[in-house]
């Protein structure tokens, strides 16, 4: 069976979605942050300070390669930027979670933790560039996706029922 790629802009929901599907299916679920901050013994947030985002990015793509070679029917949530990795179709069907950059960070400010959610993601420390950076990976999510999700104002089991529903056409 084919892996299932989960990507989209920070803070969209690939994680969150992820356990959900997990719970409505018999996969597994690996993240690439999570693999990339285990092979660095240190948090996203840390790598970017410390190496900047150049070596970051480097990072997502060892992981990708690993993860073309070596996982199968597997659900893979990434982070913001690794649609950029350029065997991302050969890992598996790719699902872009798309919704407004406004909703997104209207969920992450009513997020209980939200303070938490901010900090950790770098990218979004400035709420122009934020929206820039936005704007130039839209099109580029929607070019590389084989499955376009909108996640506005639907219930995270809803979406991930519709993804397992997609994806198995």
């Amino acid at each position: 069976m084919k892996n299932i790629v989960l990507i989209g802009f920070m803070g969209v929901g690939k994680g969150s979605v992820a356990r959900e599907i997990v719970k409505q299916s018999d996969l597994v679920a690996l993240d690439t942050d999570d693999i990339i901050e285990s092979m660095e013994n240190r948090r996203i947030k840390k790598i970017f300070q410390q190496e900047g985002e150049e070596y970051f990015r480097s990072l997502e793509k060892k992981v990708a390669s690993w993860l073309q070679k070596e996982v199968k029917g597997t659900l893979i949530s990434t982070g913001g930027g690794f649609f950029k990795v350029p065997n991302l179709k050969k890992i598996g069907t790719v699902v872009y979670l798309h919704a407004p950059f406004e909703t997104i960070i209207e969920r992450i400010k009513s997020h209980p933790d939200a303070e938490k959610k901010l900090r950790k993601r770098p990218l979004l420390q400035d709420m122009e560039k934020a929206i820039k950076l936005y704007d130039e990976r839209y099109p580029h999510y929607k070019k590389v996706a084989d499955i376009v999700i909108d996640v506005s104002n639907k219930e995270i089991g809803d979406i991930a029922q519709e993804i397992l529903r997609k994806v198995k056409k």
